[in-house]
């Protein structure tokens, strides 16, 4: 999902906020309205300022997002120093301090947090490729393709939409293969279903696209109603 730039923000550090993603939700901070504010100075100092739906949502998740951040309006041309914050969370003071001193989650969370956050994007970005499958297919299953033929489907026979171009960069971003030759339907580890597997591979990814996606509209109410008196 795409969004325009607010009024005063450099569409280069917007896009990479857009880049940043809710790791559970598997969309994008700017289009959950995550991002409360942004602006960068005449020195090129990006403040970017982010909320939650709620107060208590998983650090793990949120300090992802933060670090991510960080990282993305870092790297855009002309930022000359990314400040980026929390609010309204509980552990706005650990995440925000770890961010800025670049010291991990674990260095973030001293004596709590006993390891990185590598495996957990990972596992998540796997339930997401797998959730992007079934609306890949679901339109090809709709029109009548059966087992065999979805067995032997490649990217590249899938007819190009938003969802495949968001597949791909999922398998990307796991190290899978994305291209037109790979196929449409693949297992976590990088191996293609067969057909006799078909049937349930299907299932199973639209149990999880309806997760993911359930997930997120809970979030975004929370969020709205989080943040209603405020009127942003």
């Amino acid at each position: 999902m795409t969004t325009t730039a607010p009024p005063g923000v450099p569409p280069a550090v917007w896009a990479a906020l857009e880049t940043v993603l809710d790791p559970e939700l598997d969309e994008p901070i700017t289009g959950l309205d995550f991002v409360e504010s942004c602006t960068v100075s005449g020195g090129g100092v990006a403040r970017v300022r982010l909320r939650l739906p709620t107060f208590f949502c998983a650090p793990n998740f949120s300090f992802l997002m933060v670090a991510d951040a960080y990282d993305a309006v870092s790297a855009v041309e002309g930022v000359t120093r990314a400040e980026v914050t929390l609010a309204d969370h509980h552990a706005s003071d650990e995440i925000n301090g770890g961010v800025a001193a670049q010291a991990g989650f674990t260095g973030s969370f001293a004596g709590e947090a006993v390891a990185e956050l590598d495996e957990l994007r990972r596992t998540f970005l796997t339930k997401a490729a797998v959730a992007g499958q079934d609306r890949v297919a679901r339109p090809l299953v709709d029109a009548g393709a059966g087992p065999d033929e979805l067995a032997a489907m490649t990217l590249g026979d899938a007819p190009d939409s938003v969802d495949k171009r968001r597949l791909r960069e999922r398998r990307e971003r796991l190290g899978l293969p994305p291209g037109d030759d790979a196929p449409l339907l693949m297992h976590p580890d990088g191996s293609p279903v067969t057909s006799a597997q078909v049937p349930l591979h299907l299932r199973r990814a639209r149990l999880q696209r309806i997760g993911i996606e359930t997930n997120g509209e809970y979030c975004k109410s929370l969020l709205a109603a989080r943040y209603a008196k405020s009127g942003s």
